[in-house]
């Protein structure tokens, strides 16, 4: 019964993919670098692909623009930029980026974890959307519907290795394989967000049964077309690449369907996605896997009284584009984050 449920959401999936349109282009559109002036982030891979519609949405000036996680490096991120060696790859490096240059290079970071320690001392944390994190696996595979956080807890760190250490609530045990479980690069928010769930450590070196090779949410990495894999995804990203159509290329769930959290410890069961709606869950968003996503800005730019401090708030404030335009909102949902009704609320220095 478990994997004919499964089947059936990846059929679901298909249909979807087949008849929605497309996401907008990654990166500033090809043979346009941005000006100097232009209000430009890099950074989390959750947030990649909602900011590249955001940028070709807003019209106020300076203009926004968004680098992906992932492509081609170097990058000038806008005119009279110091290029960026490896572009940076997850939330952790696009602040890393965000404190080791000037709005000459990076303006805003996008960050889908709130602040680590350390990053307060010169930065803001603005939210503007609510994301949740989940787990996912290859359909058909040999990873049950339900896993509970203990079950979770218990791969991460080894000491479950294989299905048949698992049985849930309904007596229903896995067969004899060895669990492969997956982790997103160092420096991913959603890695970090979900090892801080289940209580573990987000260092490197993990566990050695805990594979950390793989790009988060993007379902086309090969490894993961395993029927052992498991790992962590955002709710929100898997909602826009199956439902919406915003999925293409490496950025796709592929063969992935994401599952609940639930089992012996832990009922109800918490359902990922609402089946009818395709939107987060009221109950999983408010559960400890949900989570706001950020965007940051250097305390000092948005404080400066000046011109690039008034083109920041028109974009991220509480009164700005991205929390009170319709079409902005519009784009949030399209892309799988529920509105937060504290869009623009910041976690200062």
């Amino acid at each position: 019964m478990r994997k004919t449920a499964v089947a059936l959401l990846s059929a679901a999936a298909l249909v979807s993919l087949v008849t929605l349109a497309g996401p907008a282009a990654a990166d500033p559109p090809t043979g346009v670098t941005p000006a100097a002036t232009d209000i430009v982030g890099v950074g989390s891979d959750t947030t990649q692909a909602l900011f590249n519609q955001f940028s070709a949405d807003y019209t106020g000036s300076p203009k926004l623009y968004s680098w992906d996680a992932t492509g081609t490096s170097p990058i000038t991120t806008k005119t009279g930029a110091t290029s960026l060696n490896p572009r940076p790859n997850g939330s952790g490096a696009g602040v890393t980026a965000l404190q080791n240059t000037t709005k000459t290079t990076v303006d805003f970071a996008r960050s889908s974890g709130g602040p680590a320690a350390g990053q307060l001392a010169t930065d803001d944390f603005i939210a503007f959307a609510k994301d949740a994190v989940s787990w996912a696996a290859q359909s058909g595979g040999n990873a049950p519907a339900n896993l509970s956080t203990a079950d979770l807890k218990g791969i991460y760190n080894c000491t479950i290795t294989n299905w048949n250490q698992i049985t849930d609530e309904a007596g229903y045990t896995g067969p004899n394989a060895t669990i492969k479980p997956f982790l997103p690069q160092s420096g991913s928010g959603t890695r970090s967000f979900f090892m801080s769930v289940l209580g573990l450590s987000n260092a490197d070196p993990q566990p050695s049964c805990v594979n950390t090779t793989v790009q988060e949410n993007e379902g086309s990495n090969l490894l993961l077309h395993d029927n052992n894999a498991v790992v962590p995804y955002s709710v929100a990203h898997y909602i826009g690449q199956v439902y919406n159509g915003h999925g293409s290329g490496n950025d796709v769930q592929g063969p992935l369907t994401i599952r609940n959290i639930g089992g012996t410890s832990q009922t109800p069961i918490l359902v990922p996605v609402d089946a009818t709606t395709h939107t987060i869950t009221s109950s999983f968003a408010t559960s400890a896997y949900g989570r706001s996503v950020y965007n940051v800005v250097r305390n000092s730019d948005w404080t400066a009284g000046d011109a690039h401090a008034t083109a920041l708030k028109a974009i991220f404030s509480s009164t700005g584009w991205i929390c009170k335009n319709a079409t902005a909102q519009a784009d949030l949902k399209s892309y799988g984050f529920l509105p937060l009704a504290l869009c623009g609320a910041i976690t200062h220095p």
